[in-house]
Formats: structure tokens, sequence, C-alpha cells
């Protein structure tokens, strides 16, 4: 449905989303099929935003039906979860909010990892008073600690959600042995990973364990980091304060080698009378039913865009006709690059 005219607020208030959105659950959370992942508009891919713009986007969104927005202390530090409270502050029963521990924030070094349970109770009450909240509606473990044995992280997660301060719980970047340990103590409602046309490994790492224990996924830049919106060309350069800017998927030479999968989804995308960011989307949500990815964005432009992926599904065999066609495209280049890759729970 289209967005309504902004008012000076940037919040016009509707609280009657249109009725074909979809729903998702994600281990008994209900949330909008897609969401809103809250990261670039702290300036992640370069640029600086202007926080009464962003928190006017944030509003367009759940005007617009959406009701899952995620953000993370680390990001900024802190920025965005400051933002997403304020802006989410007039509706704040109607709509889920998910963030996350792991790093040092708290300690001053966001770049290293930290799940100590001291850690863990310091990192959530800072969470809560910059949401402007009591609750949290979905905590991650933003990256598994090695330090920190896994039962031990889900105990005290247990705890906070008996305290009712955490509500449901996930884990980030996690491998099929993490999600079972944590799940055994206290079930994982929900696991945040990467995951785009171009980025498939979940399905094979994590995938069979999340169907079987009844485990939503969040999938995190489903529109490879605008790669796949066709705005991205063999041509393009990224800058210093850009996250893509040491990405091996971003240099030169993988930009040029992958740009036959930008045209297959251009072609798709044609197909189904939908513009390529929408068929990313709409790619993904034809695979699982418990699949919510959570673009992210600056721009109310993309935003409504994007968003107009809610109704619009693949056939299983239009599904197997895309992947064949995928298959036979090399794509080069990893997701990551090394210090983040190490980060990564195998």
């Amino acid at each position: 449905m289209p967005a309504k005219e902004n008012q000076s607020n940037g919040f016009s208030g509707n609280q009657n989303p249109s009725k074909d959105i979809e729903y998702r659950n994600l281990g008994g959370m209900k949330v909008t099929a897609i969401g809103l992942g809250c990261l670039p508009m702290v300036g992640y891919y370069g640029g600086k935003y202007e926080k009464k713009d962003m928190i006017a986007l944030i509003r367009r969104a759940y005007d617009q039906g959406v009701t899952l927005f995620d953000t993370a202390e680390v990001y900024g530090p802190y920025t965005s979860e400051e933002w997403v409270g304020e802006a989410v502050a007039p509706f704040r029963d109607k709509v889920k909010i998910e963030t996350k521990f792991g790093f040092g924030v708290e300690e001053g070094q966001p770049t290293a990892l930290n799940s100590q349970p001291a850690h863990i109770r310091r990192a959530v009450e800072g969470s809560l008073k910059r949401l402007h909240t009591d609750y949290i509606d979905l905590l991650y473990q933003h990256r598994v600690d090695p330090k920190v044995p896994m039962e031990e992280v889900a105990g005290v997660v247990k705890d906070l959600m008996q305290e009712g301060k955490v509500l449901h719980w996930g884990l980030s970047e996690a491998s099929s042995r993490s999600i079972r340990r944590a799940h055994a103590v206290c079930p994982l409602s929900a696991v945040q990973s990467e995951y785009a046309i171009w980025w498939r490994e979940p399905e094979t790492k994590i995938f069979p364990t999340l169907q079987e224990l009844g485990i939503g996924f969040v999938p995190y830049c489903p529109l490879g980091r605008a790669f796949l919106t066709g705005i991205i060309h063999e041509n393009s350069r990224f800058q210093k304060g850009d996250r893509r800017y040491n990405l091996p998927q971003f240099q030169p030479e993988a930009l040029k080698h992958n740009m036959p999968l930008v045209y297959l989804v251009q072609e798709w995308a044609k197909r189904k009378g939908v513009t390529p960011a929408q068929f990313a989307l709409i790619w993904m949500l034809s695979r699982k039913p418990w699949i919510v990815p959570i673009p992210g964005t600056t721009n109310p432009i993309h935003l409504d865009d994007f968003l107009g992926a809610s109704s619009v599904r693949l056939t299983p065999y239009e599904m197997e006709e895309f992947d064949a066609a995928y298959a036979q495209i090399d794509l080069m280049g990893h997701r990551a690059d090394p210090f983040t890759e190490s980060q990564i729970d195998k």
C-alpha cells in the first residue's frame, strides 16, 4: 500500500497496515515477512545521515506495515539503538525490536568478542535504556564467543527471559553445533546470518538444523549490499568508510566477473513484473516460510521499493528454473574480509 504523506514528525499514525501483508513466525514471534535493518543509518556504507530523517524512515516503514526492526549496541556504537528507540516509541507495543550483544562495546573494545555473563547483563541494561523500553523482543548473541561456553551464554539469557527483560533470543553467524547447544538450554527463536542469491552457504550449513528445531531465519544483506539491485556495476568503486571498500566481492575484478548474476536477476525481475530489489527478496521469501529478511536502507524510495516484494512469490517450478540458470554462473569473491571471517563461528 502507498506510504501516507509524512506528518511533521514523520509518523502518520497508521495502525491498520494493508491486509495483504504477510506475517511469518520466528520461533513463536509473529512478524511481517520483511523487516527493516537499521545499520546503514549510522553510515555503515558511507555518508552521514540526520537523526530526524532516519526516524522518519523507520516510522515510514511502520506506516507501511513493517513490524520488525533490527539494531545492535555496536551499530554506531549506540546510535542505531537510540534512533530506533525514539522512532518506535509512539507504537512500541505494536512492533518487535531485535538487538544484539557480543562485542566489547561497554569495555571500549567494540571489535573484540565478549559474551562474559557480566558483560551480557551490562549490554542488555544499556540496550533497554537506549531503546526506551523495559523488554527486548528478540536478543541475539552477535557473534559466538569461543571463550565462553554456549551453555553459559544460554543460561544468562534464560535468566533475563525469566526476569521479563528478554522475550525471545537467537544467535548470529552461528554454526549448527552452536545452535544445537544453545537451543538445548534455552530454545532459540531465530538465527541471523548473511544470506542472498549470491551467498547461499546457510542453505547447507544451518538450514537443516533450523528446519528440524523449528527456528526462524533472519537474513541480513539480502540484497547483496545493493549489488543485486543493479545500481552497482563493474565500474563501481568504493571509498574508505564504506563497508564494501575491502570486501572481496566488491573488488574491481570480482564486480566485473559477477555481473552475469545481476543480468539474470534483472531478466527474472522483468519476467515477474517487479524490480530487481523486489525479486531478490521474492526469491528468498519463496524458499522457506520461516525466512524473514531485514534489508536496510537510508532512502525512502528504496524502502518503498523493497517493501513491494510482500505479495509476489515464485512457484516451485520457477525456483528450479532460476536455480538451474544460477548454477551456470561462476561467482568470484568471498563475502567477508579476513578479520570479519575470523570471528564467524565454524
